[in-house]
């Protein structure tokens, strides 16, 4: 406990850091606002509709500012009985539910605790001046604070999807550093083995020389050419990379790709996933299909989501789904999405997955 607390009020705002303002607030804001005049006039209630109105702005500010809105949209709620003598309008109150999530979800650990004394203190006060019993405190108590908690569910997942996609990163990385060990500075190393000797033999046996100069500019070739294919990996991929495996090739089996629906404005980080599990199950049917005579790659897209299918006409034996499957699975997973792969019903082996079109 003594650790708890301490780094519960030390906590930083979530990262990342939230958008300003999406469509979703001005939809709010748009219904909000005939809603509470609708019921202003229902209820013959026109300066408690002048605090509503004055009140629904914090919506576009509550997730850059939560404590700040939270003690101005709660604030003057508590102060309008004391104005109007009137009740609270109910649609201001069901949008302010909004404030206690956004504050638990988005805010620090020091905000976080003056926003639940704001709550608490508003309902407090509504207690001591009998506008509400004690019944409706706990009630409401039950029901800010919950909605709290629901913050910060959703702030502890999103950091939990964050560390994962930092995971897969560093494993990205340790995979390339492997690669220009074992590729480019091999390459180099042979380089200058080479410069080395043709320095020690140039004057005694110019041919020699000459024979160590073309080995170098061999290696040369080499060695760019790895660094471009590595380049060509950590440049964020799209949907004309998926076209781009289609084809026949020397490593396997010749490719079909064949894409239905719209699927050129899938979001980049769905996009490059996609192309990351084509690769992967491409890769592994050309490596393990034996007397495969074709690899078809499918991918159909509607309106909310994109499903790819991968298979071929090759013979896995008795094979279990490895082969990076649990990597592809864990792509599929950071996005919100599904990955399976196993046995065709007739022969070879598929791969299935289903994404969202924007990224979880």
């Amino acid at each position: 406990m003594r650790e708890v607390l301490p780094a519960g009020w030390n906590e930083p705002r979530a990262t990342p850091p939230p958008p300003e303002r999406v469509w979703r607030d001005w939809a709010l804001l748009a219904v909000s606002v005939p809603a509470v005049l609708v019921e202003a006039v229902a209820r013959s209630a026109p300066v408690s509709a002048l605090f509503a109105v004055a009140v629904l702005p914090t919506l576009l500010w509550r997730r850059t500012r939560p404590l700040a809105m939270v003690a101005i949209g709660f604030g003057l709620c508590a102060v309008q009985p004391f104005v109007t003598g009137e009740p609270a309008v109910l649609t201001t109150a069901a949008a302010l539910l909004t404030l206690p999530y956004a504050l638990f979800r988005w805010g620090s650990g020091r905000e976080i605790v003056a926003g639940s004394v704001i709550l608490a203190g508003k309902l407090g006060l509504a207690w001591g001046f009998a506008q509400i019993a004690g019944s409706e405190v706990i009630a409401g108590l039950v029901v800010l604070f919950g909605i709290g908690a629901l913050g910060l569910a959703m702030r502890f997942r999103a950091r939990a999807r964050l560390r994962e996609r930092q995971h897969v990163r560093m494993l990205e990385r340790e995979r390339l550093a492997r690669d220009l060990h074992d590729t480019v500075a091999h390459h180099v190393s042979a380089m200058a083995i080479r410069a080395q000797a043709g320095l020690a033999t140039a004057e005694s046996d110019p041919a020699s020389a000459v024979a160590a100069l073309r080995l170098i500019e061999s290696e040369a070739s080499k060695a760019l050419t790895s660094m471009r294919s590595m380049v060509r990996v950590l440049r964020e991929p799209g949907i004309g990379d998926v076209r781009a495996l289609a084809g026949p090739s020397t490593a396997g089996p010749p490719v079909e790709v064949r894409l239905d629906g719209d699927v050129d404005d899938l979001s980049p980080a769905v996009a490059a996933t996609l192309f990351r599990l084509t690769q992967e199950s491409v890769t592994n049917a050309r490596r393990h299909a034996r007397n495969a005579t074709r690899i078809e790659v499918r991918v159909t897209a509607d309106e909310t989501s994109v499903r790819l299918e991968v298979s071929d006409d090759g013979e896995h034996g008795a094979l279990s789904p490895g082969y990076g499957v649990s990597g592809m699975m864990e792509r599929a997973g950071l996005l919100g999405g599904t990955c399976q792969a196993g046995p065709a019903p007739d022969r070879g082996w598929s791969v299935s997955a289903t994404l969202p079109r924007v990224a979880a």
